[in-house]
């Protein structure tokens, strides 16, 4: 599946086919060239969930929770900071991972192997300073 976001008025639409493309599935992976606008699309992805919370990049903590209004977490991670697989071993990611909670993680390369097979990997790629397109596989 691809999307085509032409600016932020597009944002809200695109996201909200993003979580029905996401369905039941728990582990969603966004990768991106920096400034392509994955903290904006999980922003908006959490909006779509009516999450009440600030919703910010977990750059420096690595995880944030947010809560939906059911009570239920989303766990958003990023990982650009860490260098080595074992600091998220360390971290324990599987908690996280197989919680059955929605889990948004910004650069998973790092990581790729610890990611899990039904994962949506969403791959936003910049065309223009406006115009993004995400693929969704």
């Amino acid at each position: 599946m691809t999307i085509t976001v032409n600016g932020l008025s597009d944002l809200e639409n695109a996201a909200m086919q993003v979580v029905k493309a996401i369905g039941d599935r728990k582990i969603v992976a966004l990768y991106g060239q920096m400034g392509a606008g994955k903290t904006t699309l999980v922003k908006q992805i959490c909006e779509s969930l009516q999450v009440p919370d600030v919703v910010n990049s977990p750059t420096f903590s690595l995880v944030n929770e947010y809560l939906q209004p059911n009570g239920e977490p989303i766990y958003h991670f990023d990982f650009y900071r860490i260098n080595k697989l074992e600091e998220a071993y360390d971290f324990g990611y599987e908690e996280y991972f197989y919680s059955g909670h929605l889990c948004l993680i910004e650069w998973p390369e790092i990581i790729d192997e610890l990611i899990p097979d039904d994962a949506v990997k969403l791959h936003i790629k910049v065309v223009d300073e406006n115009k993004r397109v995400i693929e969704i596989n």
